[in-house]
């Protein structure tokens, strides 16, 4: 309840998804990371330093930042969003697709003494899966943190997993009391 006001319908109607039981999710990732406007300087940059502490730390690093999306965020959103919403998200023939656009990702950071969680900004883009360019509702999702977990959220993958868990969440349950 205290994230529903970070949730916002910014155009269109979400009537059609009333009585839907699935639909198709897709994933896009153009973002501000941290500081950085682009995300490439935010990779190039972290890169950078982790290859000069440790040759190829940074380029696993780099492969990691990467694959976490397909192996941990976009499960963890799909996983709670369903919870949340009683709407499967693997359904490659439905008739509707949420598109989740990742528009800002704050990565936290946990140095033992002092942590500051991870959140995203997002925007779900509900779209026909036939046309997507027809677009039928627009939702704005602010501040999705992940959970402080002290002590056990060294990794940026770990802490950001957790912000996307709970954007699947409370949109799951806007959506729900939405479409009733």
């Amino acid at each position: 309840a205290s994230y529903a006001q970070k949730i916002k319908l910014m155009e269109g109607d979400l009537s059609p998804l009333k009585g839907q039981t699935s639909l198709k999710t897709e994933f896009e990732y153009e973002m501000s990371v941290g500081k950085f406007e682009k995300e490439e300087d935010y990779i190039a940059k972290k890169k950078s330093e982790l290859n000069g502490k440790e040759a190829g730390r940074g380029d696993t690093w780099e492969q990691s930042w990467k694959a976490d999306r397909q192996d941990r965020f976009e499960p963890q959103f799909r996983e709670l969003f369903s919870k949340y919403s009683d709407i499967s998200t693997v359904d490659e023939n439905a008739p509707y697709t949420l598109i989740f656009k990742t528009v800002k990702t704050e990565p936290g950071f946990n140095v033992g003494v002092a942590s500051k969680p991870a959140f995203i900004d997002g925007e779900a883009w509900i779209v026909d899966s036939k046309d997507p360019s027809k677009v039928i509702a627009k939702i704005s999702i602010l501040k999705a943190l992940g959970r402080d977990v002290m002590g056990f959220d060294y990794e940026t993958g770990a802490r950001l997993q957790e912000a996307y868990a709970k954007a699947g969440k409370e949109l799951g349950g806007y959506l729900k009391k939405t479409i009733k």
